[in-house]
């Protein structure tokens, strides 16, 4: 049996893509709590968990990555089930193994993502930080992970120190930033040095994900892309970010007649702040242009944003096959079948 390409070798070859985003998207559907946020669903509803990396896999995702975002061992204290942290770490992969494998070529990637405890200025944390990393990255490679993604990281020093840990693995390791409204790493540290202090570390993909839509991404992917040599991430979230409200984190929505009971549209009232599906494409399509190869969506994603980016570098996928036909549309279409009469309502629909 031939080997399987690894995630060096598939982006030497052309671009890879890597749904993220399922926190928002099980949120949604029904299947965790929205500002908890911990996934809960691997263990409790496992075929939902299943159903939506089927769903991502068919919109063009060719790495099928473990939900263990927010699964680590602080998070699963703070809501005193610490007890599950194996258990749900593992049905987490091994889910993402069995969807993976059943398409061949696919790619399983182990996850750990930013704590929410890392003090640069506190060793304590900071080793406290380091065995978390190294139980989950050790559950991953058990359970047969192709690489390990770290992600979501606002201090440059917790993104170092999970790379120096998924490296131990022998695995490929992507890891990707996502910087505050401050325009910089939490400690200080530049977001493109910090790029290039992980490119000179070892990583085999650098670059940026979540916090960020794609305009208040790209400035930053673009610097990134020319600072660095390695291969670059870009994995935006899929609203209308802007200059004055560079993260989802500040979106605010004037318009809302009923606001939030916690006065910020994040995370739970950002619906009208989304961009459209031809935004996430034309981010797409750019980033390619610049010679970013490994793309995707991040919180807020559902499969036809990943469709978008997938249809964006040339692909037909699975799901293409459902691609809008608007020339079929009763009012909006083209097609000779449609009704003159009923064509011409929709300039006054």
């Amino acid at each position: 049996m031939a080997a399987v390409p690894t995630l060096t070798d598939r982006l030497a070859a052309g671009p890879v893509i890597c749904a993220e985003g399922f926190l928002f998207e099980l949120e949604r559907r029904g299947y965790l709590s929205a500002g908890e946020f911990v996934p809960e669903v691997a263990l409790e509803h496992p075929e939902a968990l299943r159903a939506l990396h089927v769903d991502f896999q068919r919109a063009g995702s060719d790495i099928v990555e473990a939900f263990t975002y927010n699964g680590h061992r602080e998070k699963m204290r703070v809501i005193g089930k610490e007890d599950l942290l194996e258990p749900l770490n593992r049905s987490a992969l091994q889910i993402a193994r069995e969807v993976a494998d059943a398409r061949p070529g696919d790619l399983m990637a182990g996850n750990i993502s930013n704590t929410n405890i890392w003090d640069p200025s506190d060793p304590e944390s900071q080793a406290t930080v380091r065995g978390m990393f190294e139980e989950m990255v050790g559950w991953a490679v058990d359970e047969g992970a192709d690489l390990i993604v770290g992600e979501t990281f606002y201090y440059a020093g917790e993104a170092l120190a999970a790379l120096d840990v998924a490296q131990k693995s022998g695995l490929p390791v992507v890891i990707t930033l996502a910087p505050m409204a401050f325009e910089e790493m939490a400690d200080g540290i530049g977001v493109v040095e910090t790029a290039q202090r992980l490119e000179q570390a070892g990583a085999d993909v650098v670059g940026m994900n979540c916090f960020r839509g794609p305009e208040t991404m790209m400035p930053w992917v673009r610097q990134i892309r020319a600072a660095v040599s390695c291969h670059v991430a870009a994995l935006p979230v899929p609203y209308r970010t802007t200059d004055s409200e560079p993260t989802f984190f500040n979106l605010s929505d004037p318009r809302a007649r009923v606001a939030s009971p916690h006065n910020r549209a994040f995370p739970t009232a950002l619906d009208p702040l989304a961009t459209n599906r031809y935004e996430i494409r034309s981010f797409a399509e750019e980033a390619l242009e610049l010679g970013v190869r490994y793309l995707g969506v991040c919180c807020g994603a559902s499969p036809m944003h990943v469709r978008e980016v997938a249809e964006a570098v040339g692909r037909v996928t699975e799901a293409s096959r459902f691609s809008e036909r608007m020339e079929n549309h009763f009012m909006y279409g083209s097609n000779e079948r449609l009704p003159a009469h009923i064509v011409e309502l929709g300039n006054r629909a």
